[in-house]
């Protein structure tokens, strides 16, 4: 082997192992609800897949339809009440795995609402991710899912 030849193998292999790790998002079944078409605050729902990889952690959401857009949880408060809360640090959507936001559980939370949703209506959102960056999704408002959607899905 050349000289040439091996220091082009040897720089190909330096740069395959220096290559980054990706995430590959994949958001579905989304959707949201209101309890009533006046109601002040949504929720969405969905489940994120991640065929990449490497983990990746949703950290933010963001939408016009509401004056704030946070990720949400419901924990327990030791006296048997669940509260639901802001989820800083966000969801990690594992490598090959998924991560689901289901009502009474993990969710997005719009609160302060811009106008009324309504059965049928749909809306930008945007999720944001540490790996995949941005992606953009019209949600859909669906008043007629039962209650139970959201649980393990598999693919």
């Amino acid at each position: 082997m050349s000289l040439k030849s091996t220091t082009l193998a040897a720089l190909l292999a330096a740069t395959s192992f220096a290559l980054p790790a990706f995430a590959e998002i994949a958001i579905v079944d989304p959707y949201a609800r209101v309890s009533t078409p006046t109601s002040k605050n949504a929720g969405a729902f969905m489940v994120f897949t991640n065929s990449g990889d490497a983990d990746d952690r949703l950290v933010g959401v963001k939408s016009e339809i509401a004056a704030r857009s946070e990720l949400h949880t419901h924990m327990e408060t030791g006296d048997g009440v669940m509260k639901m809360m802001e989820v800083e640090d966000g969801f990690v959507i594992p490598a090959g795995g998924e991560h689901g936001l289901m009502r009474g559980g993990d969710h997005v939370m719009f609160m302060g609402l811009r106008s009324s949703l309504n059965h049928g209506d749909t809306f930008p959102v945007t999720f944001v991710f540490e790996k995949a960056g941005e992606i953009t999704i019209d949600l859909t408002v669906d008043l007629e899912r039962k209650p139970m959607h959201g649980k393990k899905h598999k693919h």
